[in-house]
């Protein structure tokens, strides 16, 4: 690179002649404490790709073998794939002009990032990430605290750029004016309203990490071809590979192929595409998946949820519903609005959206907080944005407190951290607000 690391990359080119101008070329980004040997494995076993494209794959900057530190997808990362593109696009046996990118998480935001500085990606599909880090690491200027603590504790210290530090001490003061500039300059969604190259965006149902949202408001933004496939992989609670993942790589192969191998397919009008995938998907065809030119129409229900508790920090209140008298599929963002008195030093207070079947099985759906003022005054708390079914006769829990592990210690979305012994909070009528699909994906 030009500042003088060196960043270790494999090569794939295809058997045989070029074609006139060139092989139409692909780069693989992987996740945050990821390598290039997981992109390998991928596209090894993808058969398509090695025969018809070029293809490098990297480790990123302060991973596997290359050498420098991580900065989460910031300036210099940015710099490292405008520099892996050109010295692919140099290549006298690789097309200069159709060359596409391909990312999971944190080597998504890299492309995105990367795209909206300049660097020429020809078409691109992006796994599972961010565009806007600042709301998902700290939306509504509370720090998702156990979500920071995970991200830093993927990289070995001594791989850290030391900006990190710094980020990671002002996040958890709720100090925004240091996160806001750094967040802002890894962030995509603010300038994705100019660019017209082709993007796939494939999110998860539910991903605690990278919400929906995520996807959603930069589906809206673009105005090139794009496609929004919203699956069964992601972050915690999902995973990655899913059942559906055969799926989402023939759509990123499809994708690539109209845009870097075959002409009429890429001068086509733009296309703007939407899918959805059921919780009950089987992972053998498509069947059963919703698809559309826009997002699925949703409507709110409400359900008031009364009473009054007083908590030091230990304690909580935990409000329900009755039972559902029909399924529902959330889709989107839930809120809930609470009255609230603050006292002694209590400063933030965080819902868990629960659902518990007939069956006796939890399912967590949501979670958010807010920092709070002293005094009396009420809250909204908006919880992350995912798609959930809930079966017929389940009912709704909101779990109320200082930290996500009240609801549950294995919850560790927010942390307990430290207040003064004399905090206290007052609760009273909680008012939950949920998305649901106008007609359910999931049968």
């Amino acid at each position: 690179m030009d500042d003088g690391v060196s960043i270790a990359a494999s090569l794939y080119i295809p058997e045989g002649t070029p074609p006139v101008g060139g092989w139409p070329a692909i780069v693989f980004f992987h996740g945050l404490a990821g390598s290039r040997k997981q992109m390998n494995a991928l596209i090894e076993g993808y058969g398509q790709i090695e025969q018809s494209y070029a293809v490098v794959t990297f480790d990123a900057r302060g991973h596997g073998e290359s050498g420098g530190l991580v900065g989460l997808d910031g300036p210099r990362e940015v710099a490292d794939a405008r520099a892996v593109h050109d010295w692919l696009a140099a290549r006298p046996d690789v097309s200069d002009t159709k060359i596409g990118a391909w990312g999971i998480s944190y080597g998504g935001a890299g492309i995105l990032n990367s795209l909206v500085a300049g660097v020429p990606w020809a078409a691109i599909v992006t796994v599972q990430t961010w565009t806007d880090l600042y709301s998902a690491l700290m939306p509504q200027g509370l720090v998702r605290s156990g979500l920071i603590a995970g991200l830093e504790g993927s990289i070995p210290e001594e791989k850290r750029d030391p900006s990190l530090s710094v980020v990671r001490a002002a996040a958890l003061t709720g100090d925004s004016r240091v996160v806001r500039p750094w967040a802002a300059a890894r962030s995509s969604l603010a300038r994705l309203g100019s660019v017209t190259t082709p993007v796939l965006m494939a999110q998860g149902r539910r991903d605690f990490l990278f919400g929906l949202d995520q996807g959603t408001r930069a589906f809206e933004q673009l105005r090139g071809p794009k496609f929004l496939y919203i699956g069964l992989h992601g972050h915690v609670p999902s995973m990655f590979p899913a059942v559906d993942t055969p799926l989402l790589l023939r759509r990123s192969s499809d994708w690539f192929s109209c845009y870097l191998l075959d002409p009429e397919c890429g001068a086509a009008p733009k296309p703007q595409h939407v899918e959805v995938v059921p919780e009950s998907f089987l992972g053998n065809s498509d069947v059963g998946v919703w698809k559309g030119a826009a997002l699925p129409k949703t409507h709110r229900i409400t359900f008031a949820l009364p009473g009054v508790t007083t908590f030091a920090q230990s304690g909580k209140a935990v409000r329900r519903t009755g039972r559902l008298q029909h399924p529902i599929e959330v889709f989107g963002t839930p809120s809930v609005r609470v009255s609230i008195g603050a006292r002694g030093g209590w400063s933030r207070l965080v819902a868990v959206l629960v659902a518990r079947t007939p069956q006796g099985k939890e399912i967590v759906v949501s979670a958010g907080g807010v920092p709070t003022a002293p005094g009396s005054h009420a809250a909204t708390i908006g919880l992350i944005a995912q798609a959930t079914y809930i079966p017929r006769g389940s009912r709704l829990e909101v779990t109320l407190a200082s930290s996500s592990t009240a609801q549950s210690p294995s919850n560790l979305l927010y942390l307990d951290l430290p207040m003064r012994s004399s905090a206290r909070a007052r609760v009273g009528t909680a008012v939950l607000t949920v998305p649901v699909l106008r007609s359910r994906v999931t049968r």
